[in-house]
């Protein structure tokens, strides 16, 4: 290609994929903008990358994660989403420990008495920005329930979250972003630190002490592993559920023939959620480093090389899914990897088809049409991760229907 595109461009981060779809085209394997990234765009490279994690290394991501501003390691650098085998299986056997699907049935009710207030709250107000007024506040009470954390303190989460997630796209030359991601930081590391330390002492039934107490072979996590666990799903996994519930809020808005099935028959609920992971996941791709020289497509990655194989993308290639630029909730075929593949499949899925799935139960009963202008949608800022920050939508309640 002439010039190497740019991720981080308005007119990418509006719509990324008319440019994937060129880059499967015409550079399946290929370098882009910031920082000299290399996307692999179609689903054969994709898979590839994650099945050899020997080639493509997810804790070669804490260096690679390192900026001089920064001052400090990420805490996310030890969590399990950036460890190797023969770590990696060690961290996941500690923490799937205390993230059972006996835990996660028992949140439902829980999710549902979140939801319900909220939406009504929403159907009254007709006009509202759905993110901080539904998402938000749902997915951030569902985490703090669950790992026992104050609930207060999560006015917060949203620019911890944001700020945390988009350390990526921090340009060198912004010295207040710099700044208000190290606050981020300081603020939630010492945040997480102290509920840590009053587990410790005082065990309750939540996460945090299930995690505590988890052991495998005699052996538990270390301070800064929990730690990472606790960033990876405060953070991570919290933004990866607003987004996701933007997303599909977003499309039930566009797709007004969606949105009345959905009303009609809310079991269709769990398909439309799997329709929306893969037309428009929240997590666009994941980050990783080659440990050697790799040749994929006929194209040389050097080592070192920092890797985002495109997962949004290899959901819609057309050489495995057919019209796949097209939403169809009667899609037939294999499961996807919006939540990735492998050994790093995401542990959180179950909790964000959850919560979305019980949150727009909710809410759908509420909504008769929705209405807002697309171009007031304002995109998250995070450079693997896509989705609504602000999504201004109109309620029309359903009791005035025609």
């Amino acid at each position: 290609m002439s010039q190497q595109p740019n991720l981080l461009s308005p007119e990418v981060r509006a719509n990324p994929y008319p440019l994937y779809a060129r880059l499967r085209r015409e550079a399946p394997v290929c370098q882009v903008e910031p920082r000299g990234l290399w996307l692999l765009t179609r689903q054969e490279e994709v898979l590839y990358a994650f099945k050899h994690p020997e080639l493509f290394s997810s804790s070669g991501l804490a260096r690679a994660m390192e900026a001089a501003w920064m001052g400090k390691a990420h805490p996310l650098a030890s969590a399990m989403s950036f460890a190797d085998p023969p770590r990696h299986g060690r961290l996941r056997g500690l923490v799937q420990q205390a993230f059972t699907s006996t835990a996660l049935a028992r949140l439902e009710p829980f999710i549902r008495s979140v939801a319900e207030p909220l939406a009504a709250d929403l159907a009254e107000r007709r006009q509202a920005d759905f993110i901080p007024t539904f998402a938000l506040p749902l997915a951030s009470s569902v985490v703090g329930h669950l790992l026992g954390l104050d609930t207060f303190l999560f006015r917060k989460v949203k620019r911890w979250a944001e700020d945390v997630t988009g350390i990526g796209a921090v340009l060198p030359s912004d010295m207040e972003r710099q700044a208000q991601v190290r606050g981020s930081m300081e603020e939630l590391t010492a945040y997480l630190e102290e509920a840590i330390d009053a587990r410790r002492y005082r065990p309750q039934e939540d996460v945090v002490s299930a995690l505590l107490e988890a052991r495998l072979e005699g052996e538990a996590l270390t301070q800064q592993e929990l730690l990472g666990f606790l960033f990876l799903l405060l953070v991570a996994g919290l933004e990866t559920t607003v987004l996701l519930l933007g997303n599909a809020m977003r499309l039930l808005r566009e797709l007004p023939e969606v949105l009345a099935r959905v009303r009609s028959a809310p079991e269709r609920l769990p398909r439309f959620i799997e329709e929306v992971l893969r037309y428009e996941p929240p997590v666009q791709g994941a980050m990783r480093v080659t440990t050697m020289e790799v040749e994929l497509a006929g194209v040389r990655i050097p080592a070192g090389a920092l890797v985002m194989p495109v997962v949004a993308s290899a959901l819609r290639d057309e050489r495995h899914v057919a019209d796949g630029e097209r939403f169809d909730m009667d899609r037939q075929g294999p499961s996807h990897m919006a939540f990735g593949h492998g050994i790093h499949f995401c542990l959180g899925a179950p909790l964000a088809r959850l919560v979305v799935r019980v949150g727009l139960e909710g809410l759908l009963p509420h909504c008769g049409r929705l209405g807002g202008a697309p171009e007031q949608v304002v995109w998250s800022r995070a450079l693997a991760m896509r989705g609504p920050a602000s999504l201004p939508i109109e309620v029309l309640p359903a009791h005035q229907l025609p």
